[in-house]
């Protein structure tokens, strides 16, 4: 069985009700970027790979944040302006962008697009199962499937990236 979108403590509850029933627990559907690190910090991240279930992750890019999408700001034709629902123009801060723009040059040290690195960053350590891309466009399929050219991460890199997001 597949779950989605349950915290550690809901997915303890549910593997424990799994187990009774003797039904194999197979994967826990989180969002999940550079951006949205809260199954790390509810530690679901940590429990699935102890208890050996997978997680497969959504938004690996946090609705187009992390490519060079919105480097230079808001695009007039983006989901941030057309749509809104899953990003709000105001996610879009000066903060942000220069988060971005340092991730950007970060990615392109390593040989790779922010939207490959961010990608990669996900896979750094073999906890995640699964990321989903949500691509739009075909070639953006192909652009994301370059990030299996670079998929580790020094300790550097990680600090880098971390004082980054926090800064």
């Amino acid at each position: 069985m597949g779950i989605s979108n349950y915290d550690r403590e809901q997915t303890e509850a549910i593997a424990a009700l799994f187990k009774q029933m003797g039904t194999p627990f197979i994967i826990n559907q989180r969002k999940y970027s550079m951006l949205d690190r809260t199954i790390e910090k509810d530690g679901l991240k940590d429990y699935a790979a102890a208890h050996g279930i997978g997680v497969i992750t959504f938004s690996p890019l946090a609705q187009g944040l992390l490519t060079d999408r919105y480097l230079h700001g808001i695009p007039e034709d983006s989901r941030a302006r057309a749509d809104g629902r899953f990003l709000q123009e105001s996610t879009i801060t000066e903060d942000m962008l220069q988060k971005i723009g340092k991730l950007n040059a970060l990615a392109a040290r390593r040989g790779q697009s922010l939207a490959q690195m961010a990608l990669a960053w996900i896979l750094r350590d073999g906890d995640i199962t699964s990321v989903l891309i949500g691509a739009s466009r075909p070639a953006q399929v192909m652009d994301n499937i370059g990030m299996i050219g670079n998929t580790s991460f020094g300790e550097e890199e990680r600090r880098e990236i971390d004082e980054i997001l926090e800064g």
